[in-house]
């Protein structure tokens, strides 16, 4: 079976804002919508009206397409996302995915919100992904492949780009902003896990868990898109803080990290817009 859905909604954007490239797509978590209003004369458009573009049914993801400038830069901006848990399967972010690299997007800048098993990165914590472990059942590119996306098999072995990931971290220092590194292990959700889900992935070598991100890089790796992400930390992981996990908690401290991650995002995009590759492309 062939994504013909992500042309379609590729198609259905360029009409809306002809002869728009973005060069950077960009998927914001839960409760990290709002950095979207930094976008310059935007042109928003909804999920539904998107073929292959599914609607979340989380609170805290709006299921928005913002199009625009973002500190000098061309960005196709996703508010929000749906997940593996809501009934979608694996594959719930590929055609969106695909539709951005479609458009021109070179890159793809994830955020969203996480627990963490590290103590010193409580909740308001940065943490940039360097690695995932995928616990969730299966991957998106599981059944037919499309060869006009990216060829059967692949390597994930620079998943999240280092050359992204060493541009962030400056950004980050030069922000004044402390940013945290450490790998992520995806989950199926929508509970939380328990405490020994959390030891033993802590065994494993994860650093943060949460309920996405592992999909999206996936789908974007596939199709040649390089991926840079950043958790925004809400809670300690089941077992090693003393709070009752939930999503409010889950938003508020979005909320919180946000503020910190608009200054970080701020600095990288704007330090993007000024390399020459990147304004040759866009």
């Amino acid at each position: 079976m062939t994504d013909d859905s992500a042309f379609e909604a590729a198609a259905t954007i360029r009409e809306r804002k002809p002869g728009f490239r973005p060069w950077l797509g960009m998927i914001l978590g839960s409760g990290l919508g709002p950095m979207a209003e930094q976008i310059d004369e935007p042109i928003v458009m909804r999920f539904d009206e998107l073929p292959g573009f599914p609607v979340s049914t989380v609170h805290g993801h709006a299921g928005e397409l913002v199009l625009g400038t973002l500190f000098g830069l061309p960005v196709a901006c996703l508010k929000g996302r749906a997940h593996f848990y809501e009934g979608y399967g694996m594959g719930v972010m590929t055609s969106a995915v695909r539709t951005l690299k479609l458009l021109g997007c070179e890159t793809l800048l994830v955020t969203n919100a996480a627990g963490s098993l590290r103590r010193e990165a409580d909740a308001g914590s940065l943490v940039a992904v360097t690695d995932h472990i995928n616990l969730l059942p299966g991957t998106p590119m599981v059944g037919h492949n499309d060869e006009r996306f990216g060829p059967r098999f692949f390597s994930l072995s620079n998943a999240y780009d280092s050359e992204l990931l060493g541009l962030l971290k400056a950004s980050a220092h030069a922000s004044g902003i402390e940013l945290h590194e450490g790998v992520y292990a995806a989950c199926p959700g929508p509970n939380f896990e328990t405490a020994a889900e959390i030891r033993m992935m802590s065994v494993l070598g994860a650093d943060l868990v949460g309920m996405s991100l592992v999909p999206e890089v996936i789908s974007a790796r596939h199709c040649g898109l390089k991926v840079v992400a950043v958790s925004v930390v809400t809670n300690l992981a089941e077992g090693l803080g003393t709070v009752a996990l939930s999503h409010d908690q889950t938003l508020k401290y979005a909320a919180l990290g946000a503020k910190d991650l608009l200054v970080l995002l701020q600095a990288f995009v704007t330090e993007l817009a000024r390399r020459p590759d990147t304004r040759a492309s866009a």
